[in-house]
């Protein structure tokens, strides 16, 4: 299923202190690292994903998978775009940086997904009511935009 055709379910956007290029290796660690956490493969294996584990090159790259993801498009600097699926959804995540001013970037994260039968309808009722989803969001945003604005040019460790 094409990403478009996926129906929109929220976007956040945060704005950061610093050029797309510097805040590009940020972004692909902090998604990374939020979506490889301990328990995360198992989760994954739990709700049967596609890509229930890390494979594939480092840093992000198309094809690039960790748990419940796979990298779409990895464009550095402008655009990372995650999918995945598992037996109570088809979803997206699409990160894209632009420009707004001088030493300044807008980040977005616009989720987008599809939620079949009666278990996607629960599960989707059970993502969108305990908050958890905009709260993981919000957070990975926002480490992106301290870590950004922080680490001195070239140190993407987030250390």
């Amino acid at each position: 299923m094409p990403i478009d055709s996926l129906p929109h379910l929220d976007e956040h956007a945060t704005l950061i202190a610093a050029g797309t290029d510097r805040i590009w290796p940020h972004l692909t660690d902090v998604v990374e690292r939020s979506f490889s956490r301990i328990g995360m493969t198992e989760y994954a294996r739990l709700v049967s994903a596609v890509d229930p584990v890390t494979s594939g090159p480092r840093p992000l790259v198309a094809g690039s998978t960790f748990p419940g993801f796979r990298v779409d498009t990895a464009i550095p600097g402008r655009t990372l775009t995650l999918r995945g699926s598992h037996r109570f959804s088809t979803y997206a995540l699409i990160f894209r940086l632009e420009p707004a001013g001088p030493g300044r970037s807008r980040l977005r994260a616009e989720t987008r997904a599809t939620f079949p039968g009666l278990g996607g309808g629960f599960y989707r009722q059970i993502l969108l009511t305990s908050g958890g989803h905009v709260i993981g969001v919000r957070r990975m945003l926002a480490t992106v935009r301290r870590r950004s604005e922080q680490d001195p040019p070239g140190d993407a460790s987030g250390a």
